[in-house]
């Protein structure tokens, strides 16, 4: 009986033991359950690219091959099954894009984020880009509503499919949203987002207004936007269009801009014309553009789009291509307005009181009350002044802007995809207005051309598009618009290409002001010393080139800081980085320390320059690199500069920061000047909009860690980054090269991939191609890949 009380003790541990066991198991069982439900549920979403799918919309069937590189081709046999298949496809890849981007355009997005994005959604409320696009929608051919409208049911069809199989995307369970109907309206809404992201000029205008009434007139002029004398335009005497009277023409940017390039067969290796196009927009998970390949018996076209529209905006066909970079003119004008002091609904015109239009914008907010909101309009257009910082701060401050107006940009989108030749195409150029953009063009017949295309506003004279005018004066009003056979256009050049890279392209002989403020000249002097320099071009030397490192800024000053530096007294440090420059082949490469010793040097001088200006208004100093390089310019001529001068002179300016630069690297990067690396601050990951809220996230949306990239953005390899932390952000969002003697077949960089489903193979598949310029061939015939039928409602 003693031996009782053990055995009941081993009883109960073998117990323990199985019930730890069993524990153990149900719970294994129980997250292996909710794994494979959660897998199950995020697979659901995944876009379907074989088999077949039913869509009672449709006339007849329509084939979509997706190829290798993720990208769907569209089969149909008429325009209404080829937009609605269009629409489909767009949505089952990106529809939480397409959802984040008409609200962020719309300023809705409070409604499922919360009051973090309450001023952003009055920026966006105020500047009106939906009423815009509401007020565009009846400028629209008939032909050209129908297509939204098809291109509208298509997204509906899959927003009411995966609603209804609780298939949609993750992101709209994290975000507790479900999409509500696509309309055509939220398309031309994304459409003028892209205007606003491509175009506008008043933040410097505000900057400038400040300036003026915080500095002397001379320090206030010296920010004022100037282009270097003497330096390259696009458009040479010899290449002007005589019939549209013009001499030269232009390429801005406030950020990074955009790199295109066209030649001739006489510069080829195989006699016929070359395109390459890469735009520079921001860079983020899922891409920008949404690359896709469009048929019918009338129309054969490829290329890229914004997920929300229909068409291909850039790209090609099977007898022309085409590219575009950012003209930059000066489409945005502030105006003083003087309110009566007894109705602040009235504004002052021509010593008459005139009453303003006001607009309930209420805000609603997720988790919060509605917070009411007005917009006031004035004959000029939104009242910006609380955005406009302390340069509104005491004056009410009206926008006028060319996007704001009724414009048809997919109607000439649609007109474009089906040109085939020069004269078509620029035909359909016609109807686009905004944003204005530098068309490079290629035909297979060997014609190669460039337009200037947009709507710009003529300015008598234009200094008056540097500050903000009297809106009370009508002296002061836009009279008219720049007439379309005005502008600048070149055709079939002596010379054998054409490239832009937003800088300044007319010169002095053009009779209309487009802009003041131009992208410094550094990627466009690269591209046409490149392309002068040879006469047996392939597609191959495109691709690298458009992979291209040469920082022309550091080859112009590095030579200019190491002479007025080589008496100074430095560290031992700072010798070491200045001799390191001095070897420098100037290109940024990743495993270079030169880039970012000479980066961060400017980085610095402009920290002790514009010393006084505060933070808030530093955000409105746009392109202010193109300043500072002017004023360096000015001081090391001996022409002097208050800015450098009232901070001991040149060589007092460049002896601090360089010491200030070193200080920082030293303590980020070690001692040793010859180990550190371009690429270890210089990285890009594409960050997904959701991948901030928590690491978890980040872990699964942003998939791959950053990547260290060479180039910059003064580089034609354009990568510009985040100064605070280095991270690439803005750059080629597509790159793009297709030789016109196989006009089959083109070749592509969609970084980070085409798909917007974490899961998916064509997720981030292309962010090692982005980083090492590796481009997949998209073909418009014979295409292989995965086969999905989408069938009309059975009979």
């Amino acid at each position: 009986m003693a031996e009782l009380p053990v055995l009941q003790k081993k009883i109960k541990k073998r117990n323990w033991k199985k019930i730890l066991f069993y524990g153990l198991a149900i719970l294994i069982i129980l997250c292996l359950g909710a794994f494979f439900f959660i897998n199950n549920f995020i697979n659901k979403s995944l876009p379907q690219i074989e088999g077949t799918i039913e869509l009672p919309l449709l006339e007849d069937e329509v084939t979509v091959v997706t190829d290798g590189s993720g990208v769907p081709h569209i089969k149909a046999k008429n325009d209404h099954d080829l937009f609605v298949a269009q629409g489909y496809m767009q949505a089952q890849n990106r529809m939480f894009q397409m959802e984040l981007s008409r609200r962020q355009a719309s300023g809705t997005l409070s409604e499922v984020v919360g009051d973090a994005t309450v001023e952003q959604d009055k920026y966006f409320r105020a500047l009106g880009l939906r009423r815009a696009a509401e007020k565009s929608y009846d400028s629209y051919s008939d032909d050209a509503k129908q297509v939204l409208e098809w291109f509208a049911e298509g997204i509906n069809a899959y927003i009411d499919e995966a609603t209804n199989n609780n298939s949609l995307p993750v992101e709209f369970l994290l975000m507790g949203v479900t999409p509500q109907k696509w309309t055509p309206i939220d398309s031309l809404t994304i459409g003028k987002y892209m205007a606003f992201d491509l175009g506008g000029h008043w933040e410097r205008q505000a900057f400038n207004y400040y300036a003026l009434n915080h500095f002397s007139e001379e320090k206030a002029y010296e920010l004022f936007p100037h282009y270097p004398k003497s330096r390259s335009t696009i458009l040479q005497e010899d290449e002007v269009d005589i019939a549209a009277n013009l001499a030269h023409a232009v390429i801005p940017h406030s950020f990074n801009g955009s790199n295109n390039w066209v030649v001739s067969g006489k510069k080829t290796k195989n006699g016929l014309p070359l395109l390459a196009d890469d735009p520079h927009l921001g860079l983020a998970t899922p891409s920008i553009w949404l690359q896709m390949h469009l048929e019918t018996d009338e129309m054969n076209v490829s290329g890229v789009i914004f997920a929300g529209v229909p068409g291909i905006i850039l790209g090609h066909n099977d007898k022309i291509a085409w590219g575009v970079t950012n003209t930059g003119p000066d489409v945005q004008q502030l105006y003083l307005e003087k309110r009566n002091p007894d109705n602040e609904q009235e504004f002052l015109f021509e010593d008459k009181w005139e009453k303003a239009a006001v607009i309930d914008e209420p805000i609603k907010v997720k988790d919060g009350e509605t917070i009411e909101y007005q917009v006031v309009e004035t004959r000029h257009g939104p009242v910006v002044s609380e955005f406009a910082k302390e340069s509104g701060k005491d004056v009410v401050l009206s926008l006028r802007w060319t996007a704001l107006d009724p414009t048809t940009e997919l109607e000439a989108i649609l007109d474009i995809n089906r040109a085939e030749n020069w004269a078509e195409f620029e035909k359909g150029l016609e109807k686009f207005l905004v944003p204005a953009q530098n068309f490079v063009f290629a035909a297979k017949d060997g014609t190669i051309a460039y337009k200037a295309n947009g709507r710009i506003p003529i300015y008598e004279n234009g200094d008056d598009a540097l500050l903000p005018l009297p809106g009370w004066e009508a002296k002061y009003e836009w009279k008219d618009f720049i007439p379309y056979d005005k502008l600048p256009r070149v055709v079939n050049p002596e010379k054998g290409f054409i490239a832009t890279a937003n800088n300044k392209v007319a010169g002095e002989n053009y009779p209309y002001h487009i802009s003041n403020v131009w992208a410094q000249p550094y990627r466009y002097e690269r591209i046409e010393e490149v392309l002068a320099s040879r006469d047996d071009l392939t597609a191959e030397d495109m691709k690298a080139f458009q992979m291209d490192t040469m920082n022309l800024r550091a080859r112009e000053f590095v030579p200019i800081f190491s002479d007025i530096l080589s008496e100074a007294k430095l560290g031992d440090i700072e010798k070491q980085a200045l001799a390191e420059l001095e070897k420098w082949d100037f290109k940024d490469e990743a495993n270079a320390s030169q880039p970012l010793i000479f980066h961060h040097w400017f980085d610095e001088i402009e920290a002790i320059l514009y010393d006084e200006i505060p933070d808030t208004m530093m955000k409105l100093f746009g392109s202010r690199g193109q300043t500072t390089d002017e004023l360096l310019r000015k001081a090391a001529s001996g022409e002097g500069s208050e800015w450098i001068d009232e901070n001991g002179g040149l060589e007092q300016v460049l002896g601090q920061s360089l010491e200030r630069t070193v200080v920082k690297l030293k303590e980020e990067y070690g001692e040793d000047v010859t180990a550190w690396k371009w690429g270890e601050y210089h990285k890009v990951q594409f960050t997904h909009p959701l991948s901030g809220i928590n690491p978890i996230l980040a872990y699964f949306f942003n998939h791959e860690k950053p990547m260290p990239v060479g180039g910059s953005d003064v580089t034609p390899m354009a990568a510009s980054y985040n100064k605070e932390t280095g991270e690439v952000d803005h750059g080629a969002s597509w790159r793009f090269v297709i030789d016109l003697n196989n006009s089959d077949v083109g070749y592509h960089i969609v970084g980070p991939g085409q798909e917007g489903h974490f899961k998916s193979k064509w997720y981030h598949d292309q962010m090692d191609d982005w980083v090492e310029g590796t481009y997949h061939e998209t073909k418009l015939s014979d295409v292989k890949g995965k086969k999905l039928l989408l069938t009309p409602a059975k009979k």
